[in-house]
């Protein structure tokens, strides 16, 4: 699944079509592709996982799914195109395997900005009120909240637990107050390092867990597992990924038992 960086390249690619009259459209989505037609792009905008073409008063929100894909003036000859936009002197803007819908109204009321991981706008502090309320939450699927994390996907979660040196199986409560800290400031360091090594085309190269085999700390064979309720593919260390969990509760007579020894 194309995670928030790639989306970002595919924003900044996008931009040549800013300001275009729609010729016509085309695809095998099911949305009313004649809307768009003779209508003016007014920008081209991302949140997380979600590529925005905005037009005056209402915008086509793609979502790429798992294996979705683009072509920017140009198109791929076996594969059926879902959505497609036509411009002046032959130019065009394909998306393959998405999802395609109509948002109503002004983008500003319907998307929060700082709730993306990689946005001018992220709020940090509410990332993080946002994990306190969900304590008994396993962090792997913390981090593919896209509420808390707009953008982040499955590998910037496996490369960011493995640099903070948490298990996948943690529970988000039972991290310390730095810890948590800690996951936050990750998560955003990390999906900028993501996006300069796709821009370069070295991203696989500079992953340490993520379709890896060996742990490059501990050298000994990294565990593989499709884990929480999210169950998406995990790569992690059983010996340098911490796994924090709550305090085990005491039962009442353990307790009775603790307030009759002090008397």
């Amino acid at each position: 699944m194309p995670e928030g960086p790639s989306l970002i390249i595919l924003r900044e690619q996008a931009q040549i079509f800013k300001g275009k009259r729609v010729l016509a459209a085309e695809g095998n989505s099911k949305i009313d592709k004649t809307r768009v037609v003779g209508q003016r792009i007014v920008s081209l905008r991302s949140w997380g996982k979600h590529f925005l073409i905005e037009f005056p008063g209402f915008t086509v929100r793609i979502h790429l799914l798992m294996f979705g894909r683009y072509c920017i003036n140009e198109r791929k000859p076996d594969k059926p195109i879902r959505f497609g936009l036509r411009f002046a002197r032959g130019e065009e803007l394909n998306f393959y395997a998405c999802s395609a819908r109509y948002l109503e109204g002004d983008l500003d009321s319907t998307y929060d900005w700082s709730g993306d991981v990689m946005s001018d706008s992220w709020n940090a502090a509410a990332a993080r009120k946002k994990l306190r309320a969900m304590p008994d939450t396993l962090v792997c699927d913390a981090l593919l909240d896209q509420t808390v994390f707009a953008g982040v996907g499955n590998i910037i979660k496996n490369e960011v637990l493995y640099r903070i040196r948490v298990h996948p199986c943690s529970k988000v409560g039972a991290l310390t107050a730095a810890k948590l800290r800690q996951l936050v400031e990750e998560a955003r360091r990390y999906s900028f390092q993501f996006l300069e090594w796709k821009r370069a085309y070295v991203l696989s190269k500079h992953w340490l867990v993520h379709n890896k085999g060996m742990c490059p700390r501990c050298e000994i064979k990294l565990q593989r597992a499709y884990l929480g309720i999210t169950d998406r593919r995990t790569f992690f260390c059983e010996r340098c990924q911490i796994r924090y969990s709550p305090p085990a509760r005491r039962t009442a007579r353990a307790k009775r038992r603790r307030i009759s020894a002090r008397r």
